[in-house]
């Protein structure tokens, strides 16, 4: 599997190594602002769950460049999954035995 940072260069549509570091700081936000959300740490940084890495995407791409015209509507999708997300156990407590 690709690393992150590929996956949301790809959903970003862009291949240059030249906005990796903005990319690389809005994943990072993107965690923190998860886990200061309630959901746990070990979950926000696993990049093997589908919901947590639509999240990140979402909102990386919700934040990446200036006058993103689909700032709203995404930012929008990215509030909703973090609502699910901190809302279930299995994100913020973490699974039953």
């Amino acid at each position: 599997m690709a690393a992150l940072i590929d996956r949301v260069k790809t959903s970003l549509r862009i291949s240059a190594a030249a906005f990796d570091e903005e990319v690389s700081g809005l994943i990072a936000a993107a965690r923190q602002d998860l886990v200061l959300s309630g959901v746990l740490s070990i979950k926000a940084n696993d990049e093997t769950d589908a919901l947590i890495t639509r999240a990140i995407t979402v909102y990386t791409k919700a934040h990446f460049g200036y006058d993103n015209p689909d700032h709203e509507r995404l930012l929008a999708a990215y509030e909703m999954l973090k609502n699910h997300l901190t809302l279930s156990g299995e994100y913020t407590v973490g699974e039953s035995p």
